[in-house]
């Protein structure tokens, strides 16, 4: 008898446990979301938006509706200081986008990014202040040579891997970003874009390059290869510690939506005031190849 009871014990044991949690979400305030950079022999760019709800339903017509109109956008280089001006840009599918950029009539104290030079940019908007600053780096880590091969095991013999082979000066603290451009498609982060040579340091290596991925429109196969008689040049950059840690966490963050077993991961900007985002510089190294 008492060996009956064991099963019905541990059901009400469990059964016990069980209850219902029911999670209160709350809509936060919109905030100011910051996409700002400067690279060298570029003029700055700013893209202001509004942070969208956890729940929104995304659609071409809210996202154009996320821009930030009318903010006083400041940078300086320590010496001169440009306000930037809102122009419109225009999108496929009748739709635009807006960013800051120089004013074409106040060139006198426009300027473009130069390399080893800080940067402070200021935003002022619906009686807020923001400020950001950056770095461009020195141009210290470039790759020594990039190749195609034909993508190993591939029953696809049009299928190229591209190859780089890149020496790390000694000394920590060198941090990358790269993006690729193929035929006449805009410049894309690869899906692990950012680096650091913290395993790598003062070393010669070879590593595979993969191409950059628009994430909005994300591959479905083959993400790794290119094609043959593809033109692709690649954007080699050097950025400073802050840029690597935003654009890091981001995409740790980016990666992790929809894994039930990743671990709570919190995206780090620079940008003062509460707001999201970050000021990026970039000293980028420039490659044109063809994929033979």
């Amino acid at each position: 008898m008492k060996k009956c009871l064991w099963p019905i014990l541990i059901f009400f044991i469990f059964s016990g446990c069980e209850k219902d949690i029911n999670f209160n979400l709350k809509n936060a305030d919109n905030v100011l979301v910051v996409d700002a950079e400067i690279e060298n022999d570029k003029y700055p760019t700013v893209v202001l938006t509004k942070s969208l709800d956890f729940f929104s339903t995304i659609n071409p017509q809210l996202l154009e509706g996320s821009f930030v109109h009318n903010a006083d956008v400041k940078i300086s280089d320590g010496i001169l200081t440009h306000t930037l001006k809102e122009v419109a840009v225009a999108l496929p599918g009748g739709y635009t986008a807006y960013i800051y950029t120089i004013d074409e009539n106040n060139m006198q104290t426009a300027f473009m990014g130069e390399l080893n030079k800080l940067y402070n940019l200021k935003i002022t908007s619906e009686g807020k202040e923001y400020t950001s600053t950056t770095q461009i780096p020195a141009l210290a880590v470039v790759p020594d040579s990039i190749w195609f091969k034909p993508a190993p095991q591939n029953p696809d013999t049009n299928t190229r891997v591209m190859m780089g082979k890149v020496t790390d000066p000694v000394g920590l603290g060198n941090y990358g970003r790269y993006f690729t451009k193929k035929n006449n498609e805009p410049y894309l982060p690869g899906e692990s874009s950012v680096f650091d040579d913290a395993v790598v340091d003062g070393k010669t290596y070879t590593v595979q390059v993969t191409p950059g991925i628009d994430r909005n429109n994300p591959p479905e196969a083959d993400s790794n290869f290119f094609k043959k008689g593809d033109v692709v040049t690649v954007k080699f950059c050097n950025i400073n510690k802050a840029t690597y840690t935003f654009w890091s966490t981001w995409e740790f963050a980016y990666e992790s939506i929809g894994n039930p077993f990743s671990q709570p991961n919190k995206v780090i900007g620079n940008i003062s005031n509460g707001a999201l985002g970050a000021f990026s510089g970039y000293a980028a190294w420039y490659k044109t190849i063809v994929a033979e």
